[in-house]
């Protein structure tokens, strides 16, 4: 399957963006902990080469901590202020707004440098469709401000929310790129809940994540689905056998592969199979 998905709204979306930045300070780019590289829109890297850049390595709760802290580490080293966070618990943003602060404490003091003082911070917050961009917002700034969905396309426009005196963030519109040059990186958004399903094939999905699964985190993928018997060797035979254990059945009686799937990719989502990195 070829990963294709660059709808008109994203364009518009980028294109707002590209006017938006004219009045931003910092960009607060929301990275997927468990895909830290793939959930990373290189379009943003080009939009704000001379901005202030801050990473959050977003839903670190339902990933693999030794590969968070690797990538927290990767990101720092190429001159990004990182910090990690579960947006979805109001203490799992600790550290974000002290680390958007010191992100731009250059502009503060060149501000203060021309007499100007109690100038907000404006940053803004991007991100690729269903990264938790509207959810670290709303936790951040303890209250409701935000859409939120777990699903693609949630927010449609951009929206001002003031945290406090020294720093307003700006949401936009989750963007994707208009075309994924390697296909198992569109492979990886998909996993994550970035493409909208409808679009997808759901067992070269599957097919994808048992392979991964089963090269890097075996224990899991036994844990999960063959604690009382041995774990079949060739992937088809994987995902048939989980289809016959947990009932995900077509008629005859016979394995049903796309039912299967769907039930271990929302395994994988929903961290059933354990703390989880793609890479």
């Amino acid at each position: 399957m070829v990963y294709q998905w660059y709808p008109g709204h994203m364009s518009k979306a980028k294109r707002q963006m590209e006017e938006d930045l004219k009045v931003i300070d910092a960009i607060v780019e929301i990275l997927d902990a468990r895909i830290p590289v793939s959930s990373k829109n290189p379009d943003i890297d080009t939009l704000g080469k001379n901005k202030y850049r801050v990473i959050i390595l977003n839903k670190s709760d339902l990933a693999d901590p030794e590969r968070t802290a690797y990538y927290k580490k990767y990101y720092e080293d190429k001159g990004f202020f990182v910090n990690t966070c579960d947006s979805r618990n109001p203490s799992g943003v600790n550290g974000s707004l002290d680390i958007i602060t010191k992100a731009c404490e250059e502009k503060i003091k060149k501000d203060r440098a021309r007499g100007i003082i109690g100038r907000p911070i404006r940053a803004m917050v991007a991100g690729i469709p269903n990264c938790g961009k509207s959810t670290f917002i709303n936790s951040i700034a303890g209250k409701a401000c935000a859409k939120t969905g777990n699903k693609p396309g949630v927010t449609k426009g951009r929206q001002w929310i003031r945290l406090n005196k020294q720093v307003e963030l700006l949401d936009t519109p989750g963007i994707l790129w208009p075309k994924f040059e390697d296909q198992q990186i569109g492979m990886k958004i998909a996993f994550i809940g970035s493409i909208n399903d409808d679009i997808l094939y759901p067992e070269e999905l599957c097919y994808y994540l048992i392979g991964v699964l089963k090269e890097r985190y075996p224990d899991n993928l036994k844990q999960r689905y063959f604690k009382d018997t041995d774990m079949p060797e060739e992937i088809n035979d994987i995902v048939k056998s989980i289809a016959i254990s947990r009932g995900a059945l077509a008629g005859g009686g016979e394995p049903d592969i796309i039912k299967a799937s769907r039930l271990i990719i929302d395994d994988f989502r929903s961290a059933r199979l354990g703390k989880i990195t793609l890479e």
